[in-house]
């Protein structure tokens, strides 16, 4: 009788064992994980920092806050957002007294999974998809962050204000598709950071039918840096410039030669306009488009 005890016991472990280690198991503890406090929650990157936002939550703190204010500019960050140091390299001791519920990251961007996961649960999330669709690649980021804080609801809110929003911007900014448009933002004086192919904003424009002037190299973040001289071979385009607190800088470049002699420049076919993040989701999307309008308002249609 002792044997088959024993036997049975074993089997009895065998079993839920392989319970324990079963996808169906996993599953099952996904859906009655605790969600995170809401209040308590780390952003060690702007992407998913712009996705809480987007479900309404305001993070407990924010990685590199002044950069974000320079950079991202909006949503605006409340004073009481606690900045938790760089972006590559947090405060970890902070971040431990702070004692989040949840850190949310960029996968591949500042400290190991293993550091992080030392001092709270963490979630990751990527920029970009294979198909270089950023926007899309946000659309389920966003939803699995709403999952994972148990506010699956806010996610769709949100998407369905997006989606009315892009219908009336394609209206608005209807003007924009006579001519290819350029994009850029400063380096340093003599380099610039060209929006291309695989960016964020360049599946925002295909949604709006407005063609990207600059056709050549790109990179998984949909950006290159190139000197300014190879912005002489974009002809008979718009070009838009984001500033990110560089007043002083471009106030030196646009008296250079080079920068008057430029194509978009000689035909007065560019503007400066404020921050917007190019490497967000859906509110820098969206502020994208509305730094357009804007840009398109002060023109009053001169040469559009």
């Amino acid at each position: 009788m002792a044997s088959l005890s024993h036997r049975i016991n074993d089997d009895r472990r065998r079993v839920l064992m392989a319970l324990l280690l079963s996808p169906l198991c996993f599953s099952a503890w996904a859906k009655t994980e605790t969600p995170p406090d809401l209040r308590r929650i780390m952003a060690l990157e702007w992407l998913p920092a712009e996705l809480l936002l987007a479900l309404g939550v305001m993070p407990l703190g924010v990685a590199e806050i002044p950069n974000y204010r320079l950079w991202v500019a909006e949503p605006q960050l409340p004073e009481s957002v606690i900045d938790v140091g760089f972006r590559t390299e947090p405060n970890m001791e902070l971040l431990a007294q702070l004692r989040p519920s949840l850190m949310v990251y960029s996968a591949g961007y500042g400290p190991s999974v293993e550091k992080m996961s030392r001092i709270a649960p963490t979630m990751g999330f990527t920029f970009n998809n294979e198909a270089g669709r950023p926007l899309t690649m946000a659309k389920a980021s966003l939803r699995q962050l709403a999952q994972r804080l148990a506010i699956p609801d806010a996610a769709e809110q949100h998407l369905h204000t997006f989606s009315t929003f892009m219908q009336q911007a394609r209206a608005q900014l209807q003007p924009y598709t006579r001519r290819p448009l350029l994009l850029f933002s400063f380096i340093d004086s003599t380099h610039v950071l060209i929006i291309a192919k695989n960016s964020l904003f360049q599946e925002v424009m295909d949604e709006l039918g407005i063609e990207n002037a600059w056709r050549e190299e790109t990179s998984f973040w949909g950006s290159v840096v190139v000197g300014i001289e190879r912005l002489a071979d974009i002809q008979d385009a718009n070009a838009i410039c984001f500033g990110h607190g560089d007043e002083a800088m471009m106030a030196q470049v646009v008296r250079s030669p080079l920068w008057q002699a430029l194509p978009f420049v000689r035909q007065q076919r560019w503007q400066r306009v404020p921050a917007v993040w190019l490497y967000g989701s859906t509110l820098s999307a969206m502020r994208f488009c509305q730094v357009l309008q804007d840009a398109l308002e002060a023109r009053h249609g001169v040469n559009a």
